[in-house]
């Protein structure tokens, strides 16, 4: 009838569509840009990727790739010869004893995510997120209709975070399908130590949970031992692992990452993938045979560079009124808690700081909710994926306001 109001058919959206949020992390990129364009020099510790260049023996690797025309479709597994290559990384450092048939390659490690998500959660599954987390764990379980559980990390002033296998053990359900298990973790740069890991694999066996691994900062520990979840004696029963070249490598542009489980679960994921993507690009494969098997020089020296970052940041945030830092273990992130700080401001909104910073200061760290649920909500995320310099004048910028605010 006119004058009728009526819903346009597109504007339709499964209800899911409205549970999950985007990575607050690029949501910030513009407002920078914006406040660069007025002149302000914005010293960002927001998004996590490293801030050095792909090392050039990759690169050069991709250009040949295009000298000989190396453009088209893959075998959606990807290319032999990377699977190849990524089974021999995993079984010469974890003695994993993997097969290049239970290798999948992937346009990053949130497709595998996604896929794993896709092929194994339903509706009214719960799926364990232990937190703080990174936020596509979560993202997934809503999306495919299943509750994420959120598990607490515990926090210790001047120590950083651990995990009580306990209260993992205490939040399985019957309806329980996965785990979801990021170690080195984002955001806190904690490891679990290797019992912890052994622990958890032993539970999920025992409960006939899936775990999920997410073990992309593997090469980035900083005096911390580290075990992988798939060095343990009979994985492929429980285990889907996940990994990629965005960090190690500097190669986040490149979209490149992989999954490995048991052979029979990859041939089912397989049409799953050639469903969503086809196949991972095929000068970025090229690229990551290149980058697992030459020279890693210049890893171990961008390593070596976050490590004394790490130590930097720590030194100079460790005197900062209203912050309690502590030295990460690895992956590039330190997440301080700054309740005294939120008092000091008379809020609970740990955004509304991490705003007044970036405004007033040019400053930007992102706010802990942003890594859900509840664990954030007094904490700050720092990327150290930045020069000495900026990390140097950032917290002098930090420092400054918190002088500020609690004088």
């Amino acid at each position: 009838m006119q004058g009728e109001t009526r819903q346009a058919p597109v504007t339709a959206l499964r209800e899911e569509m409205y549970e999950i949020q985007g990575e607050t992390a690029f949501t910030y990129l513009p407002i920078i840009r914006q406040l660069e364009s007025r002149g302000v020099k914005v010293i960002s510790f927001g998004i996590g990727q490293p801030d050095f260049p792909t090392p050039k023996y990759i690169r050069e690797a991709a250009k040949d790739a295009l000298d000989q025309g190396f453009t088209g479709y893959t075998e959606t597994a990807g290319i032999p010869e990377l699977r190849e290559a990524i089974a021999e990384y995993l079984n010469e450092r974890y003695g994993a004893g993997v097969r290049p048939d239970e290798v999948l390659v992937t346009t990053g490690t949130k497709t595998a995510i996604f896929m794993v998500g896709a092929a194994y959660l339903r509706p009214g599954d719960e799926a364990i997120v232990i937190e703080p987390s990174y936020y596509a764990y979560a993202q997934a379980a809503k999306f495919f209709g299943a509750k994420p559980v959120f598990v607490p990390m515990d926090f210790r002033p001047g120590e950083g975070f651990s995990l009580d296998i306990a209260k993992v053990e205490n939040a399985i359900t019957p309806r329980t399908r996965l785990l979801f298990l990021n170690n080195p973790h984002n955001p806190t740069g904690a490891v679990l130590p290797p019992k912890h890991v052994e622990e958890l694999m032993e539970l999920a066996s025992s409960k006939g949970i899936i775990v999920v691994a997410d073990e992309i900062y593997d090469n980035f520990l900083y005096d911390a031992q580290f075990r992988s979840t798939i060095s343990t004696e009979g994985w492929r029963d429980y285990l889907i692992y996940i990994n990629g070249f965005s960090k190690t490598f500097a190669m986040t542009g490149w979209r490149l990452g992989y999954m490995v489980a048991r052979r029979e679960v990859i041939e089912r994921m397989l049409d799953l993938a050639v469903s969503v993507y086809s196949c991972a690009n095929s000068i970025a494969q090229k690229a990551g045979v290149a980058a697992l098997r030459g020279d890693w020089t210049p890893v171990k020296e961008m390593i070596a560079e976050f490590k004394r970052r790490a130590q930097v940041l720590y030194s100079s945030l460790k005197d900062v009124p209203g912050f309690e830092p502590y030295m990460p273990s690895g992956a590039f992130y330190m997440f301080p808690r700054v309740s005294k700080l939120m008092d000091a401001l008379g809020t609970r909104n740990v955004s509304e700081l991490v705003n007044r910073l970036l405004y007033e200061k040019g400053v930007l760290v992102l706010p802990g909710t942003s890594f859900p649920d509840r664990a954030g909500a007094e904490f700050v995320r720092f990327s150290f994926a930045t020069s000495i310099e900026n990390i140097v004048e950032g917290v002098r910028r930090i420092a400054e306001f918190a002088r500020e605010v609690m004088k």
